[in-house]
Parts: structure tokens; C-alpha cells; sequence
């Protein structure tokens, strides 16, 4: 026996690769092996930038004596959620189920064929109040198998029996629910710190844009008062970052002070786009388009690789110190920037002798107007500073959002080298995640990984390349588009309309295929996939018909999770907003620049614009221009405006409702 992650492609999965414990990925051969030993599986779950995950490794999976014991009863197989969604995706919802809750590190015991029969997440080395240690739960499972294998195996079975997906009925989506929503999001509405619920909090990118376009269609005070609160109080906060641009992943408490310093790259594409369409909204602050400007520089600087793709995560921790790459002491500040400034910057940035984290230490907040020299020279001054790990393989659907959040920021801001970067990661998907006209989901130093493409992967694909060809007019971008929704259309939908897997069905058979619909971290695979659909067919797609009719039938399976539980289906409510915006398409012919800006300062969220001379696209076909002029087609769903030639009648149409 021998630990046997040396050779992979996931960068968690390498960080386990000197451990004691044997370590097999998930594969049929590690499975064969539980069966011919009779031992159950141990399935460890977790990412690269989790810090209990760390935590977990070096108190047990680093441990001589643990390994040993783990090496003697169990086949042991160490999971990357990140590269592997879906046997994440079927584990959670046990470890939820049996235990309450879940999270990562997620700790199942399987048997030989892999079934589930007990889970849970982090265990310490020593018990703790209420919380066995990780030899007691791991004596006792043994005990178990050993004197109660049939039990075992039976409650497993049983488990298993449980996880049969039942799909929700269809409900409409409609003005009524989609108002709804908002007042439920006002009662969960944190109105002293923005943000809904309490501690930890996470930064609600979705629901900010489903409150964006309710406002744009609707008028709404209260829908853009709640997303400006939300992204006034983030943006000054410490979860984001004040110096060099970027969000982490939540704040371990209600005022958004400390975050939990990992860095996400869905975390980041999905509020740059939250905050592209907020500046475009509310062009007087400022603040807006500096946290947008920001961000993006975040991405080219820190998670684009060689490759041209963008990294998955940076790690919360530095030398195995969480936080250590960000927090100062006013005397660290004074050091770098004098007594003077020293002190000025400490009274900026909220950092005080007492500090707001750990050890004296604060995280950076921002507490008047910003000072770019100080900025500069801090940042300059944390690029010294020991850097925090990053998880550098490229996950196709993460990479899918930067692409289209990168994109449509370009367009808004008029930023080229934004455009130019998406250009390049969407090219290296198409390159080297997609073979023989399937997709892979992940990819490193430029090697494709073993797993398949999930939902999700499509989706979030497919919505890319679509945001490219409306910023570029590419014809390549639509077509390859168009090719991935056309797989996802024959290979993940349910026997009934409307229900989408997140597996396709010539996937790997586990021992439940997963359907998750809640948008969750980021969108989930079906509501990405409605929202491609939708854009597609407003681009008018050779299967626009048939796209829209199933983005449709998607969404009103989404409808009863939509009235209930908004919180959890921000990307559902925001494809119900272009729904019931017709979308707005904006077919400009004839290359005019003040035109085309106007169209992109205008447009609602969800609308599509494209740019080029009559019939070089499909949404340009039979649009000639209007007396030799260039001019601006605005259509509704299927209701078409009058083309019209300046700035001022086109932002007259945009605002109309």
C-alpha cells in the first residue's frame, strides 16, 4: 500500500501527497480494493483553500499513528469538491441529512460499493464538548463493520433509498412572486450592516443582482436601496479587500469586519458583474466603478496563469497562519509609511492597538475617502510579505463567470485589456477542456483533468462565450456557445420537462445522480444553464425556439424555490427578471461608438447588445441602417421598437418601461 496522489492534477489533492495516511483518489480501483479487504471507505472532501481542511490534515492526516490506524481498517480516498461536484454534491446532502449540517472538511463512511452510512465534517484530535474525537468515531466505525457489518450495510441501503430525487412541480414565476421576493428579502435584510441573516455572512451576489434588474423593470426603491446598502458596506468592509481589490469568501461576523481570507474566483466574477451593473446604474458614485476597476485588477494580477486561464482560489492562510499575508498593527503601517502617514493610515483603515482580528492585528477597512498614494505604497509594501497559496488548476465554470463578468466590465467601462483577457480564458476552454465535443471540468499547467463536465460547467460556459459575442461580435464565440448548450440539452435533462440533472447521463454512475436546483456559492447547474438558454435565444441562436421554450419550463420548476426560499435563488430570479423583460435585445448597425456606449450604459440586466454591419450576426439580420445612418434597434421579448439614430431617442428607449 502506498499513498498514490502524487501524480494528480488537483492542487488539493497534491498538498496530501506526503502524507502517512494512503491516500487513493476516487476511483473503481480503490473501491475494488475496500471489497476485496472487506473494509469500509473512508471519503475525505475538501478544497485547497479551506482552512479546516488544513487544520484536519496536520492535526490527523499528518499523524503517524492516525494514518496507521486508518491504513489497517479503512481504504482511504481523499476527494477534491472543486474538481469532483458531483461526488461532493451526493455526500453533502447525507452528511446534511445525518448530521445537521455540512461543510468541508466532509468526513463519510462508505461501504465497499459506496454507500453512505455515517458522515460528518471536521473531528478533532482530542474530544471536545459535544464532539468525538477522530480516533473514537474512527474505533467505532470499525467496531461496527467488524461486529455489525449487515446492519451497517442495511442502514446504508436505506440511506441511499432516501436520496431518490423527487423533482418539484412546475410554478410560475411571475410578477407576484418575483415582488415577493423582494419583501422576503427586506424581512432577512441586516439594515444597520447590509447583507441578510447574521454571522457568518456571506457576500449574496446573486440576490444583489436579482435586486438590481427588479429595480431597473420595476422601479423599486426599496430592491435598489437593499443592493446599494449591501455593496456600500462589503466594499468598505474587511472582506474586501482594501489594497489589492477582490472579496473573500465570507465574514466570520455581521459587520463584515473579519473575513475568512480565502479568495474564490466565483466569489469575485460574480461581484464584479454585481458591481459592473450597480456603476452603470448609480454613475455618480464613484465607488462603484473603483471596487469594479479593482476587482478585475485582482484577477489579471493574482489568479490569471500562465495559460491564460484564471487560478481557482488563494488560500486563507500564510504559512499555515490564517489571515497573515493581510492584517496589520499600526506599527507595521508606521513602519512602512512613516509616523505621519503612519498614523493617518491607521485611522483610513481602522487599525487600532487593540485590533479587530487576532494578535493586535486588524483587517483593513475603509473608513473615509480613499488615498491612492497610501494604498499604493501598502500594497507595494504586502507584496514583500509572504504570499498566501493558490489553487492554480482552472475549473470550467468558475472560469466561465470571470469570462463573462470580464467581458460585459470591459464594455461598460470601456476597458479593452478586460475584453482581451476573456478572450484568452474562453479560447483555453474551448482549446483544452473540450474533447471530442465533450467538457472537462478542470484543467492544470496546461493538462487536462480526468473528470467530466457537470451542468454547471455548460451553464456558466455557455453564458461566457454568449457575453463575448455580444462585446466583440465574434461569430466563434455564439457558435461554440451554441454547441455547448446543444450537449447539455441532449445529455443532462430529466424525463420531465424542465428537470435538469447535474450529471450527464453517460457520467459515472454513483450511488444517487445529483439535481440539486438551489443556487448556492454560485449559480447551480440548472439555473445557469436556463439563463445561457435565455440569452441564446435572444441572440436569436438557430434553436432560439426551442432555447427559450426550455429556459422556460426550467424556471417554473424553480417556482416554488423561488417564492419560498429567494435567499437561495438569487440566479433563478434573476433569469425570471429578463423573462419578464422580454429580455431587452439592442441590435446596433452601422459601428457607431457613442451609440454602442449608450447601449451598454443602458441596457437592463439580462438584455443583450450586439454591434456590427446589417446581417453579420443573427440578431443584426434584416436591420439595414436608417437613411444611410448608423441606428439602434430596441426590442422586448417579441415586441420591436422603432430603430432610431442618437444617443438621446436610444436612452429614451432603455429607460422606458
Amino acid at each position: 500500500m502506498t499513498n498514490r496522489l502524487a501524480s494528480a492534477t488537483s492542487p488539493y489533492l497534491l498538498q496530501h501527497a506526503d502524507n502517512p495516511v494512503h491516500w487513493w483518489e476516487w476511483s473503481p480501483e480503490a473501491f475494488a480494493e475496500a471489497r476485496e479487504r472487506d473494509v469500509p471507505v473512508l471519503l475525505s472532501v475538501g478544497y485547497a483553500a479551506c482552512h479546516w481542511c488544513h487544520v484536519m490534515a496536520h492535526e490527523s492526516f499528518e499523524d503517524a499513528e492516525t494514518a496507521e490506524y486508518l491504513n489497517a481498517h479503512f481504504v482511504n480516498v481523499k476527494v477534491d469538491r472543486e474538481e469532483r461536484p458531483d461526488v461532493d454534491a451526493v455526500y453533502m446532502s447525507v452528511t446534511q441529512a445525518l448530521s445537521g449540517h455540512g461543510g468541508w472538511p466532509m468526513t463519510c463512511f462508505l461501504t465497499p460499493d459506496g454507500e453512505p452510512f455515517y458522515a460528518g465534517t471536521y473531528y478533532p484530535p482530542t474530544p471536545r464538548p459535544g464532539m468525538p474525537s477522530f480516533r473514537q468515531v474512527l474505533e467505532a466505525i470499525e467496531h461496527a463493520w467488524r461486529e455489525q457489518g449487515d446492519e451497517v450495510r442495511a442502514s446504508a441501503a436505506g440511506i441511499v433509498a432516501q436520496l431518490a430525487h423527487t423533482p418539484l412541480p412546475e410554478a410560475a414565476v411571475d410578477a407576484d412572486v418575483l415582488d415577493g421576493a423582494v419583501v422576503s428579502l427586506l424581512g432577512h435584510l441586516d439594515r444597520g450592516n447590509g447583507g441578510f441573516g447574521g454571522a457568518p455572512k456571506f457576500p449574496p451576489s446573486m440576490a444583489l443582482e436579482f435586486l438590481l434588474r427588479d429595480h431597473e423593470r420595476t422601479g423599486s426603491v426599496q430592491a435598489l436601496s437593499m443592493a446599494r446598502l449591501t455593496c456600500d458596506a462589503m466594499a468598505s468592509g474587511g472582506i474586501y479587500d482594501q489594497l489589492g481589490g477582490g472579496f473573500a469568501r465570507y465574514s466570520v461576523d455581521a459587520s463584515w469586519v473579519v473575513p475568512h481570507f480565502e479568495k474564490m474566483l466565483y466569489d469575485n466574477a460574480l461581484l464584479l458583474r454585481a458591481y459592473t451593473h450597480l456603476a452603470r446604474l448609480v454613475p455618480d458614485e464613484p465607488r462603484y466603478r473603483e471596487v469594479v476597476e479593482d476587482t478585475a485588477g485582482f484577477l489579471l494580477r493574482d489568479l490569471l496563469t500562465p495559460e491564460g486561464g484564471f487560478a481557482a482560489s488563494l488560500d486563507a492562510d500564510t504559512g499555515g497562519v490564517e489571515g497573515a499575508t493581510y492584517a496589520w498593527t499600526p506599527a507595521q503601517l508606521v513602519e512602512v509609511l512613516g509616523e505621519e502617514d503612519g498614523a493617518r493610515a491607521a485611522a483610513l483603515y481602522g487599525v487600532t492597538e487593540e485590533g479587530t482580528f487576532e494578535h493586535g492585528a486588524s483587517t483593513l477597512r475603509l473608513l473615509g475617502g480613499s488615498d491612492p498614494a497610501l494604498k499604493a505604497a501598502l500594497l507595494a509594501a504586502r507584496a514583500e510579505r509572504e504570499q498566501p497559496g493558490r489553487d492554480d488548476k482552472v475549473v470550467t465554470s468558475w472560469n466561465g463567470l470571470a469570462v463573462a463578468a470580464l467581458a460585459e466590465a470591459g464594455a461598460v467601462l470601456g476597458v479593452r485589456a478586460w475584453v482581451e483577457a476573456a478572450e484568452r480564458a474562453a479560447g483555453l476552454l474551448l482549446d483544452l477542456h473540450v474533447v471530442d465535443g465533450r467538457l472537462l471540468r478542470t484543467s492544470r499547467d496546461g493538462r487536462a483533468g480526468g473528470a467530466a463536465g457537470v451542468l454547471e460547467d455548460h451553464g456558466c460556459l455557455a453564458d461566457g462565450l454568449l457575453a463575448l459575442h455580444q462585446v466583440t461580435g465574434t461569430a466563434r464565440w455564439l457558435t461554440a456557445a451554441c454547441d455547448v448548450l446543444d450537449v447539455a440539452l441532449a445529455r443532462f435533462a430529466g424525463d420531465e420537462p424542465g428537470v435538469w440533472y447535474d450529471t450527464a447521463d453517460d457520467a459515472e454512475t454513483l450511488v444517487h445522480r445529483p439535481a440539486d436546483p438551489a443556487d448556492n456559492a454560485s449559480p447551480s447547474g440548472a439555473s445557469s444553464l436556463a439563463g445561457a438558454l435565455l440569452t441564446a435565444s435572444a441572440l436569436g441562436a438557430p434553436r432560439a425556439g426551442e432555447y427559450r421554450e426550455a429556459a422556460e419550463r426550467a424556471v417554473a420548476r424553480a417556482g416554488l424555490l423561488a417564492a419560498r426560499e429567494p435567499r437561495f435563488a438569487g440566479h433563478w430570479l434573476s433569469v425570471a427578471e429578463a423573462l419578464a423583460m422580454g429580455p431587452v435585445q439592442v441590435a446596433l448597425v452601422g459601428g457607431s461608438p457613442s451609440l454602442l456606449a449608450a447601449a451598454w450604459s443602458g441596457v437592463h440586466g439580462g438584455g443583450v447588445v450586439v454591434s456590427g454591419e446589417p446581417d453579420t450576426a443573427p440578431l443584426l439580420a434584416d436591420r439595414p441602417l436608417v437613411g444611410g445612418e448608423p441606428a439602434a434597434y430596441v426590442c422586448r421579448g417579441f415586441v420591436c421598437d422603432r430603430p432610431v439614430t442618437t444617443v438621446e431617442d436610444l436612452t429614451a428607449a432603455l429607460v422606458a418601461r
